[in-house]
């Protein structure tokens, strides 16, 4: 029994070791935020946190962004381990919130609040993996408020950031990618895209410059992405009117019902598409984002498209994608959408060892 003393401390010091170290991943729903704050200074700030993280999209139907659960700081331990958290308050007050504030922060960091030139404090993985918790904390809860909507894009980003990581990290499986087609598509035409197991190529056809992935083909619940490039192009290609010309142009002639006879429009009817300047992989990029229709008015729903001229190549790219879930909400859809068409790369992007391995999959097949 004496011998085996020594060898059962080493396991309890490594299960401690693992304890102490090792993280959980995060858990609970991916909309909501919770919010870690006393009563009276949430309800005072609430119609401008909703404001920030409640923002409605349509896809068509209204959806939020994010939902704001409020728990108190007695209760921050029972959700530690939550996807996104608020810890909310100002350091001027007698709270628990101020009380809690005082305590945690760095004396430096409290410093710099008291000053207003530090009023958002974001942690990564502090209590659990893939977690942000972001710490909103001013001198006053006036200030605080100002703060808030001052900066609510840069707020709102980080959590859709994280969100999308997450989301970026359950879809790209190894297991079902199909490596053939992404091999096919960068011998074919120089570039790759992720293709999960349940996408097909719909259509490839090398005289437009254009592939079409589709998934769920012909049922309720459809996923569209399109890959178009133009040789030898200029920036003249990167316009309002030269984005819509393309698509309108492109799903007119491929994304058209079985008979022939209905195809798909960019839809005005609620509003234009919204294009934005962006960094997409490192490059300048026009993103598009809007709604689609059948000809016919039978249908529609989102789309979202990256366009952006390629240095290396001398090629323009349009990068897009469609949901049609006319049953469902499709903020998650679109989301998912998404994140694949950033997963989005050219030939010169991937490294030796990545080509390597991708044609070593096309010559087996």
């Amino acid at each position: 029994m004496r011998k085996a003393l020594p060898f059962i401390f080493f396991l309890l010091l490594i299960q401690l070791f693992i304890s102490c170290t090792g993280k959980k991943p995060a858990i609970g729903n991916e909309d909501d935020i919770i919010v870690i704050a006393d009563s009276a200074e949430y309800y005072e700030l609430e119609p401008s946190l909703i404001q920030v993280f409640e923002k409605i999209i349509y896809t068509p139907q209204p959806e939020n962004l994010f939902q704001l659960i409020r728990k108190d700081y007695n209760q921050i331990n029972q959700f530690k381990r939550r996807k996104n958290i608020i810890i909310l308050g100002s350091l001027d007050s007698n709270s628990s919130g101020s009380n809690y504030l005082n305590s945690i922060l760095d004396s430096n960091v409290i410093s710099l609040v008291q000053m207003n030139k530090e009023y958002v404090i974001n942690k990564y993985d502090l209590w659990a993996k893939n977690q942000l918790v972001m710490f909103l904390v001013s001198p006053s809860v006036s200030q605080l408020e100002a703060n808030i909507l001052e900066g609510h894009e840069n707020l709102l980003y980080s959590f859709r950031q994280i969100s999308d990581t997450r989301l970026y990290n359950s879809l790209y499986n190894a297991t079902y990618e199909r490596i053939d087609i992404e091999a096919e598509l960068l011998d074919d035409y120089g570039w790759i895209i992720y293709v999960q197991a349940d996408f097909q190529v719909a259509k490839s056809a090398a005289e437009d410059n254009f592939v079409w992935i589709r998934r769920g083909a012909n049922t309720n619940m459809e996923r569209w992405l399109f890959v178009h490039w133009v040789e030898n192009a200029s920036m003249n290609y990167m316009t309002q009117d030269s984005l819509t010309a393309i698509r309108n142009r492109l799903t007119q002639k491929y994304y058209r019902t079985s008979d022939e006879k209905t195809f798909v429009e960019i839809s005005y009817g609620m509003s234009e598409p919204i294009v934005t300047s962006i960094n997409f992989n490192e490059r300048y990029a026009l993103m598009s984002q809007g709604f689609w229709r059948f000809d016919d008015k039978s249908g529609g729903g989102p789309f979202i498209s990256y366009s952006f001229l390629d240095e290396n190549t001398n090629r323009f790219y349009m990068v897009d994608g469609s949901i049609f879930a006319p049953k469902y909400y499709k903020k998650k859809l679109i989301q998912q959408v998404d994140v694949t068409l950033r997963s989005f790369k050219t030939r010169a992007e991937l490294s030796e060892d990545q080509i390597e391995e991708l044609y070593d999959n096309l010559e087996e097949d």
